[in-house]
């Protein structure tokens, strides 16, 4: 059985994508163009809580792909697979089609 991971406080467990190096087609890409440093996110924390104790919920939810900074985060290895560990406010965004 795999472990998962369910982050504490403001925290988004993110599963980065890698874009492809080339297209169906063979034809290799170069890196700069396929470089757009985005991720998924597998779960994320019940939220930070506020001077008065309220809980401020986290702003993604499990799905969503979101623009990561370039620097920053966590690595995290589960199994096989790695993740990264982001706090809510060090996420840039959320991608949409």
């Amino acid at each position: 059985m795999a472990k998962r991971l369910i982050p504490s406080l403001n925290r988004v467990l993110i599963e980065k994508i890698v874009p492809p190096s080339k297209t169906t087609a063979g034809i290799l890409l170069p890196e700069q163009s396929t470089k757009l440093n985005s991720g998924k996110v597998v779960a994320v924390g019940p939220g930070a809580s506020d001077k008065e104790g309220n809980t401020i919920p986290v702003a993604f939810k499990e799905g969503d792909t979101v623009l990561l900074p370039d620097y920053g985060g966590t690595q995290v290895k589960l199994g096989e697979k790695e993740y990264h560990l982001y706090r809510d406010e060090d996420i840039m965004g959320t991608l949409h089609d």
